[in-house]
């Protein structure tokens, strides 16, 4: 086998011991972080604890015959003949292993990764774009410095959006799967709406500041800036190539000028071409009413209010599993009650027709005799007979009774509260006998001042919802108990000062 065929170095994610593989490449790449190249099996063993060191020796040789290790002999320990042709070996990290780790760090950075709304990030790069302002001003600009800000600016930049796509990513899962951990999304759904509040806030303060900035800056000035540190970055060029210096200034050139474009469509507006930072904060006020209605959703859920969406799943996943075609009839017939149409057109003619040649419910449609729907049903969804219309029915017989009834009903109210009403104060036990009217406005006054006592106050005082009456009731000390005859029975309580006052005909009193 030729060492193309052999050259694999992510061969040790997907073999048997792929754990064990994992576990000593990352050993490896945490000791070239400590500056230690080589490292001994022993060394391993050290790292590892807890692992053979003959498996940490086969998982070494492996891991060398696939590429991602290279070993060389160990000659520092030779003390004897013996010593010299027994295999010791010094390994460390190949080119193509220390790629491999690096790109699976990556992946799992980003795969763990649930981003941030940095609004640090928005006064950084304001603060760079001042300093590149110096920078332009100045006749001869330093180019170490003019590098170091554009680069910081740049980095700045990528990371803000990385990061803000990242958040937004996440957000957006967070809405569509909120029922999977609906107690957790609830718990955090203030602190979330007030950390998009306050990024959308700066984003607008100081988004509008970076983009006053970028477009101060003219493009003669930034393209000098950029042609600077592009000249300086053509001077670190490995030699070897076939690209001249002027080919390498202008490389570099183009890729500073893509960059600042990038830049400057990330802040700033064009014509047909919104800008990023617009987007994003259109899309940040666009998740707060998103997260509104998903608490709206769940609160519903939990008074027990049906959810269709969740409903329609939960019919999609029966009509997944029902065994045959005819069950899925029977589900549908049960779910929506679709039937035919020929009962739209009952009239004269057809149910005559139906009478001499009948259908059977079972007959399908494509098999039953066809049907005339009218334009007009067509058209608007209602059916209008033929001939004249449906005579008006006369309602004044009904609607008289029904003022009768209600003139009767205020005078039977009005008659209990006359006989409740008192011109001073008096005892449940002077009130007498009540009749079921009397009673029944007794009862709701009664209720209404003791759900309005307060333990501290010796007398409750009250008025009704529509503030017709006052109630005063005063709790009388060592009293004992009442007894209030009524025609339903008997009421028994203890004794109190009632006082009901008619706040209606005493309001008028005073404006007369």
């Amino acid at each position: 086998m030729d060492d193309s065929a052999r050259f694999k170095p992510f061969a040790y994610l997907t073999a048997q011991n792929a754990d064990l593989y994992r576990r000593v490449m990352l050993a490896f790449v945490s000791a070239k972080r400590r500056f230690v190249v080589h490292l001994r099996t022993e060394d391993l063993a050290e790292a590892l604890p807890g692992e053979d060191l003959q498996a940490l020796a086969d998982a070494t040789k492996q891991l060398v015959t696939w590429g991602n290790l290279r070993a060389g002999p160990d000659t520092s320990r030779v003390t004897s003949v013996e010593d010299f042709h027994r295999a010791r070996f010094l390994y460390q990290l190949t080119q193509a292993g220390e790629a491999a780790e690096r790109s699976l760090a990556v992946f799992d950075e980003q795969l763990g990764r649930r981003g941030a709304l940095q609004a640090v990030a928005l006064r950084d790069i304001a603060d760079r774009l001042r300093t590149l302002h110096a920078l332009a001003d100045e006749p001869e600009p330093d180019v170490g410095r003019s590098g170091l800000v554009l680069r910081d600016l740049v980095a700045r930049c990528a990371d803000l959006a990385e990061n803000a796509q990242a958040f937004m990513g996440s957000l957006q899962r967070t809405i569509e799967l909120y029922e999977l951990e609906v107690d957790a999304f609830l718990a955090y759904k203030d602190r979330l709406i007030d950390y998009l509040e306050r990024f959308v806030k700066d984003l607008t303060g100081t988004g509008a500041e970076i983009a006053e900035l970028l477009s101060g800056i003219s493009d003669g000035d930034v393209d000098r800036l950029l042609r600077l540190v592009a000249e300086r970055d053509a001077e670190d060029v490995a030699p070897g190539g076939d690209a001249t210096r002027a080919e390498s200034v202008a490389a570099e050139l183009a890729g500073w000028r893509e960059r600042w474009l990038g830049l400057r469509q990330w802040f700033v507006s064009a014509p047909g071409h919104p800008s990023q930072a617009k987007l994003l904060r259109a899309s940040a006020l666009k998740a707060i009413p998103d997260l509104l209605g998903v608490v709206t959703l769940l609160n519903q859920r939990r008074t027990g209010r049906s959810d269709r969406n969740a409903d329609f799943r939960e019919m999609a996943v029966w009509f997944a599993q029902a065994p045959d075609e005819t069950a899925m009839h029977r589900l549908w017939q049960a779910s929506f009650g679709l039937n035919s149409a020929r009962h739209l057109t009952i009239d004269a003619d057809t149910a005559d027709a139906r009478r001499h040649s009948p259908i059977k419910p079972a007959t399908p449609w494509r098999d039953a005799p066809r049907l005339m729907i009218s334009p007009r049903l067509r058209r608007t969804g209602s059916y209008e007979r033929r001939g004249k219309p449906s005579r008006v029915i006369d309602r004044r017989r009904e609607r008289q009774f029904l003022l009768e009834r209600a003139a009767a009903e205020a005078d039977q109210t009005a008659a209990a509260r006359a006989r409740l009403l008192t011109a001073h104060p008096v005892r449940l036990s002077q009130l007498g006998e009540l009749q079921a009217d009397a009673f029944a406005l007794f009862l709701a006054l009664l209720g209404h001042a003791l759900s309005a006592r307060r333990p501290d106050e010796p007398e409750t005082r009250t008025a009704t919802g529509d503030g017709s009456l006052e109630i005063r009731l005063t709790p009388i000390a060592g009293a004992g108990w009442v007894e209030i005859h009524t025609e339903q029975g008997i009421f028994r309580g203890p004794d109190h000062v009632l006082h009901i006052v008619d706040l209606t005909s005493h309001a008028q009193r005073l404006v007369a």
